[in-house]
């Protein structure tokens, strides 16, 4: 996990650094890459539900609950390694935090979206993997102020893929992943004498936030059939 942040963080700090949503777009399509293909020994999303499923004897919802729960503690994970001493407080580890958080909620949407049928090569698939990463009350505040047209699921089922909304979808994600990890920074603030405290707040921000992106996907990506993409 470590190695994949260090990775694609390279390429996210400036973007990051300057807090411009836009610019880091690209960046988190490759996220994005990594959390679907997998990257040396961290296995994509396909290969992880399918591991999931093969447990629970293809129950699909048993599939997903599992994926959550595992998802959860590599947030938490994440979250306690790069927090401890108040170390996400410093702007130079704001790009590996966001990158490690990414990385874990993408996948385990994109897991979720294989589950219930979705093709994860299909870039409205794609798109919708991200649009999730908003979580409900992100896309629901969203959809009321008209910033985003319809719901991840509408993005996955719509008749065609349309690249603009993909780089809207993106920088909005962005700007909303920069947003949670500069409050977090903020809040570990009082923590950051205590190193441990610290470490211990950032798992459970990170682990929340990932339940809730787990349990928004779960409820949005119902099982479609799939359509093909039109020339």
């Amino acid at each position: 996990m470590a190695g994949v942040a260090k990775f694609v963080a390279s390429s996210l700090a400036p973007a990051a650094q300057r807090f411009a949503p836009q610019a880091a777009a690209g960046v988190l399509r490759q996220i994005l890459e990594v959390a679907i293909d997998g990257y040396q020994r961290f296995p994509g999303a396909e290969q992880v539900a399918e591991a999931k499923l093969a447990r629970v004897e293809n129950d699909p919802q048993l599939a997903i609950d599992a994926v959550i729960d595992q998802h959860i503690r590599l947030a938490g994970v994440q979250g306690f390694v790069t927090s401890i001493g108040g170390l996400v407080t410093f702007p130079v580890a704001l790009p590996a935090n966001m990158t490690g958080i990414a990385i874990v909620q993408a996948r385990m949407v994109a897991a979720i979206a294989h589950i219930r049928g979705y093709d994860l090569d299909d870039p409205r698939v794609r798109t919708a993997v991200i649009t999730c990463m908003l979580g409900e009350d992100g896309v629901t505040d969203r959809l009321k102020k008209s910033s985003l047209p319809t719901s991840p699921l509408g993005i996955a089922t719509a008749p065609v893929f349309d690249p603009e909304l993909d780089r809207l979808v993106s920088g909005e994600v962005v700007a909303e992943l920069i947003a949670r990890i500069s409050g977090k920074r903020m809040a570990l603030t009082v923590t950051r004498r205590i190193p441990l405290l610290g470490g211990a707040v950032g798992a459970t921000v990170d682990g929340f936030a990932t339940y809730r992106i787990g349990q928004y996907a779960d409820k949005s990506l119902i099982r479609r059939i799939r359509r093909p993409i039109e020339p």
